[in-house]
């Protein structure tokens, strides 16, 4: 996570305004977190970036051309919006667990934007407190997650995997990644026939600068939450956790390999 901080940041608030606006995002998240401010902190940057990086002149983009339909542009967003308001609905009047778990995965996929670490504290809040997995399990998932390729979202097959609820095992894992990646698929499909028109305004890739910069703030108070609170407990955590960040950063190891010398690094540190 500290290192996409650090690309990210360098990419993504690279000037004092878009690095003012990931601090204050990092300030927010860390001091009154939860899924609201989130989502709040998304808005406001956007907002913000509407107007202080709106262009005065639009820049020439070449038009992409998608076998999407507007109206099945239209339907995948309507559907996007129903199932996100409807599921928790939903959810008060039928018990079911695979409901829950399709709620919580659905809905942690809806609210993340920008880099998939962002999705940490949304998933942890979704699967520690009903017990579904323990913290440990949750962080070991997690540092696993990093020493496969592929998106970040496919941790939530290992959690659907390792859950004490039902689903769980192969067909939780499959449910649960098919829940996370759901709203994606939807949002994709809806905004694609309607993209040459967006990217063409100013304001809006304003609003994208914006929501850019809050997204390495998010990322930030990620970084803090629940993964720095959660994996140092002691000196020694830190001190292993800055030698691994410095092969990845500077000696450019590849992550596997670093996972598995952090892990036997770990247990040998247990045993001292």
């Amino acid at each position: 996570v500290a290192l996409a901080v650090w690309g990210m940041a360098k990419s993504l608030a690279p000037d004092k305004p878009r690095a003012t606006m990931a601090i204050i995002s990092a300030i927010a998240m860390i001091s009154w977190s939860s899924t609201g401010l989130q989502v709040a902190v998304i808005v406001i940057a956007g907002l913000v970036g509407w107007r202080l990086f709106k262009e005065e002149q639009s820049v020439p983009t070449q038009r992409v051309n998608v076998p999407i339909g507007r109206k099945t542009a239209v339907v995948s967003l309507v559907l996007f919006g129903a199932l996100l308001i409807s599921l928790p609905l939903a959810q008060q009047v039928v018990q079911s667990e695979w409901l829950e778990v399709f709620n919580s995965f659905y809905r942690s996929g809806s609210l993340v934007f920008g880099g998939g670490h962002v999705v940490l504290p949304l998933l942890q809040a979704e699967v520690v407190p009903p017990g579904w997995v323990t913290n440990d399990q949750f962080i070991a998932g997690y540092g696993a997650a990093q020493a496969v390729p592929g998106p970040l979202f496919t941790f939530a097959a290992y959690l659907g995997a390792a859950s004490s609820g039902t689903p769980n095992g192969w067909t939780g894992g499959l449910f649960a990644l098919g829940a996370i990646f759901l709203p994606s698929f939807l949002l994709v499909t809806g905004t694609l026939p309607f993209w040459d028109r967006l990217r063409s305004m100013s304001g809006f890739r304003g609003a994208i600068q914006g929501i850019n910069a809050a997204v390495v703030g998010l990322l930030l108070a990620a970084l803090y939450s629940p993964v720095f609170t959660s994996a140092i407990n002691a000196p020694r955590d830190l001190a292993l956790a800055l030698a691994a960040f410095g092969l990845l950063a500077f000696w450019k190891w590849p992550p596997w390999l670093v996972v598995i010398l952090a892990a036997l690094a770990g247990a040998g540190l247990a045993l001292l």
